[in-house]
């Protein structure tokens, strides 16, 4: 059986908790959802916000990587979305959300499926710095 699955890249914010109900399931004794937040450093520089820019074909890329771990036998539901566009420090640019029968498998599935879109996904991120200064770094 598959999971319910959903994905999306938007210029919107994202919205955590309709991410949480969308994978909600009665058979569901676990939810786990990640958030991904801009922060105001990186390494010892102060970070004021961030770029996103997606490349054509990232949400096929996101829809491809959330729909495989729809496959897997102890998922019920996986949602996954990123944003694009500028971000201020405290904005979520990245929501992961499963559910599963029990905890270690939900944990698990969460933590695998950010790694799976921060290695696959071709987003790239603009750091703008508190002295003016930016960098591009590549997320895949």
């Amino acid at each position: 059986m598959t999971a319910d699955v959903r994905s999306a890249i938007s210029d919107q914010p994202l919205d955590v908790r309709a991410h949480e109900q969308f994978v909600a399931r009665p058979a569901g004794g676990a939810t786990v959802v990640f958030c991904g937040v801009v922060r105001d450093h990186d390494a010892e520089r102060s970070v004021v916000a961030l770029e996103y820019e997606a490349h054509p074909t990232a949400a096929a890329v996101l829809a491809d990587v959330a729909a495989q771990f729809a496959t897997a036998p102890e998922l019920l539901a996986v949602t996954v979305s990123h944003r694009i566009g500028r971000l201020e420090v405290g904005d979520v640019a990245l929501v992961a959300a499963v559910a599963a029968p029990h905890r270690r498998e939900a944990f698990d599935a969460c933590a695998q499926l950010v790694d799976q879109v921060k290695h696959r996904l071709p987003v790239w991120k603009r750091q703008v710095f508190a002295d003016g200064s930016d960098e591009w770094v590549n997320c895949p």
